[in-house]
């Protein structure tokens, strides 16, 4: 019998990577079947081999005495999980003649095999989707479940069965299976916070927090504890744009490639909140299949980093690359894959260890050197990269004890108005600047659509000498001010905006 081909899909990053399912069966007429694995599996491929063999016997697709070889191709790429199940078992039925191997051409095949030949759903169906397309491979068969996910993914014909008999009996001609619809999804995992309305007061704070998400800019919050750092951080998401069909789906395929499996397109920007004990790999990304880590789950979305000095030097030192390039490269001595980190970062901090320096009732008794060790924790290059920096002073207690009729509310201040002036913002700014974020513009960028005017360009020279800026911090500030500019609807940056863009970086020094 000459070797049977059937495409699978292995998860990978943040990504899947297609697998060939090689099969051939050297018969013999005495004993039972010995099935050999090769391709490095892992220990959940390696198991596969009696589920598949009892999958099939249960179906009617009885492997022939003899010898089953089963390849996995490319070689040398480790595989890992109960994905390949499926291909594994229509290669060896196919190779076992019990049907014509030509019809496992031109599709891809997902899903774990219980032992009566159920399917069960499996993580990465919109990632193999993705990686199947790029392949010129436009039919995808697999679980209910994940071929709905894989359905999102419009180039792609998604099937959905139950079993491996009716997989068998689709791909043979003798019974047709429904095409997959795809599944909307709201993600559990954002920030599930009220409306920025029910922050009392913070006026300034929520000055910031709106150019933060117009401009995409990275923001610190600066105060002392309860002041509502967290309270502003959380309710960021609802002030963004809601992604677009791309952006969705990059979302979708990371949680899917990552195994957090959406069941669904996600519609709405991840919020990841991950603890200051998270370790390097938590954070960053690793491991032996590269899996994704907190700044690779929210791309697409808002990172909120509490406690940030907090954090061990090492984790917030690896967050210097994807801030600026949106990416973070994982290199291992026989592999190297990029993952997706395009983020917004929010952090929030005390401004002393003990949190009340400066507050006006709780007196700070922190030694000056205390504060110094703490505040250096964060490294100078990483804060030039971070746009905003924001002082959040505790808010009076006369504010928050004022009962509803009581409260003043500027119109323009509610979060309905302040979403649609930052929408509105961000719009412009895409239009303008061929799909990139102010955060993203680089020198050229700012020289084509953030030109300084003369008294402009005095008072940033005279803020950088003053404050002995670096060059990134200065370029960050011109981001800024660019970004202040749209919110006030101007088409060229003026020195109101730069004054605007030097008061939203404050000195934590």
């Amino acid at each position: 019998m000459r070797t049977v081909r059937c495409l699978g899909a292995s998860l990978f990053g943040a990504g899947a990577e297609l697998v060939t399912v090689e099969a051939h069966v050297e018969p013999k007429e005495k004993g039972g079947t010995e099935v050999l694995l090769t391709g490095l599996p892992d220990s959940v491929l390696r198991e596969s081999k009696g589920r598949i063999q009892c999958a099939l016997s249960e179906n009617g697709l009885d492997i022939a005495p003899g010898r089953l070889f089963l390849n996995l191709v490319p070689a040398a790429r480790r595989k890992s999980g109960e994905i390949l199940d499926l291909p594994l078992a229509l290669a060896a039925a196919a190779a076992s003649g019990h049907f014509d191997p030509r019809v496992l051409r031109g599709a891809i095949f997902l899903g774990e095999l219980g032992i009566d030949g159920r399917l069960h759903a499996v993580p990465g169906g919109l990632a193999a989707a993705i990686a199947a397309k790029d392949r010129g491979i436009v039919r995808l068969f697999g679980p209910v479940a994940t071929a709905a996910e894989a359905a999102a993914f419009p180039a792609i014909e998604a099937f959905g069965a139950e079993s491996l008999a009716q997989v068998v009996a689709h791909i043979a001609g003798a019974r047709a299976l429904p095409r997959a619809t795809p599944e909307e999804y709201t993600m559990t995992n954002t920030s599930g916070e009220r409306s920025l309305d029910d922050v009392r007061g913070l006026v300034d704070a929520k000055l910031a927090l709106a150019a933060a998400a117009a401009g995409g800019h990275a923001i610190l919050l600066v105060g002392p504890p309860g002041a509502g750092k967290s309270m502003l951080a959380r309710r960021l998401p609802r002030l963004l744009p809601p992604p677009n069909l791309e952006e969705r789906l990059a979302i979708t395929r990371v949680l899917s490639a990552a195994g957090r499996w959406p069941g669904g397109l996600a519609r709405e920007r991840p919020f990841r909140s991950p603890h200051h004990t998270t370790s390097y790999a938590g954070l960053v990304g690793g491991g032996p299949a590269a899996t994704p880590g907190e700044i690779t789950l929210a791309h697409g979305g808002v990172l909120f980093l509490d406690e940030f000095p907090e954090f061990r030097r090492d984790v917030l030192e690896a967050l210097r690359e994807p801030i600026e390039s949106g990416t973070i490269t994982i290199s291992r001595a026989t592999q190297r894959v990029d993952l997706p980190a395009r983020f917004q970062l929010v952090a929030a901090m005390n401004p002393c260890p003990c949190g009340y320096r400066g507050h006006p009732r709780v007196p700070c008794r922190c030694p000056p050197t205390a504060i110094e060790r703490y505040r250096n924790r964060i490294s100078g290059p990483l804060l030039d990269r971070i746009d905003l920096v924001v002082e959040v002073a505790a808010t009076d207690a006369e504010e928050l004890l004022r009962r509803p009729e009581e409260r003043r509310v500027d119109p323009a201040a509610t979060e309905g108005a302040v979403a649609q002036r930052v929408r509105a913002a961000v719009e412009r700014a895409l239009v303008r600047q061929a799909g990139k974020r102010n955060a993203d513009l680089g020198a050229d960028g700012l020289d084509e659509h953030a030109a300084l005017d003369d008294r402009s360009r005095r008072l940033l020279s005279d803020a950088a000498a003053r404050r002995s800026l670096s060059a990134r911090a200065i370029q960050s500030l011109r981001r800024v001010a660019r970004t202040c500019a749209d919110l006030a609807e101007q088409e060229q940056v003026g020195v109101s905006h730069v004054a605007q863009a030097l008061a939203l970086r404050a000195s934590i020094g």
